[in-house]
C-alpha cells in the first residue's frame, strides 16, 4: 500500500494545491483582496502567489524525498515511476497555477 502511495502522493498534492490556489482565488474575489494592499502589493496578489510558491516547494521536497534512499521505494519499478509521477506533479503545478497567481484578476 505505501508504495501505491509514493507513486500517487505528488499528484494528489497537485490537485489538492490546484484546488485551494482556485479556491483562494474566488475568495478574494468575493472579500475584495484587490483592494487591500501589504507593503504596496494587492493582498490578492501577495496570497495568490504566496499559495503558488508554497505549493511549488512542497512539491520538489517531494521529488527529493522519492528520490532519496531513506523515503524512496526498493523496487526498481515504483521507485521509476513515483520520481516519474513526482516530476509531472511538480510541472503541472508550475505550469496550471502560474497563470491564476500572476496573471487572473477579479471581474
Amino acid at each position: 500500500m505505501i508504495e501505491l502511495l509514493r507513486i500517487l502522493v505528488a499528484p494528489l498534492v497537485w490537485l489538492a494545491a490546484f484546488s485551494g490556489v482556485y479556491g483562494l482565488h474566488g475568495l478574494g474575489c468575493v472579500l475584495r483582496w484587490t483592494e487591500l494592499e501589504v507593503l504596496s502589493l494587492p493582498l490578492f496578489r501577495v496570497v495568490l502567489v504566496t499559495a503558488w510558491f508554497a505549493a511549488t516547494v512542497l512539491q520538489a521536497a517531494l521529488l527529493i524525498m522519492l528520490h532519496s534512499q531513506r523515503f524512496g521505494s526498493r523496487l526498481p519499478f515504483v521507485r521509476w515511476t513515483s520520481v516519474a509521477t513526482a516530476w509531472v506533479g511538480l510541472t503541472a503545478t508550475l505550469w496550471t497555477l502560474h497563470p491564476v497567481a500572476v496573471a487572473s484578476s477579479c471581474g
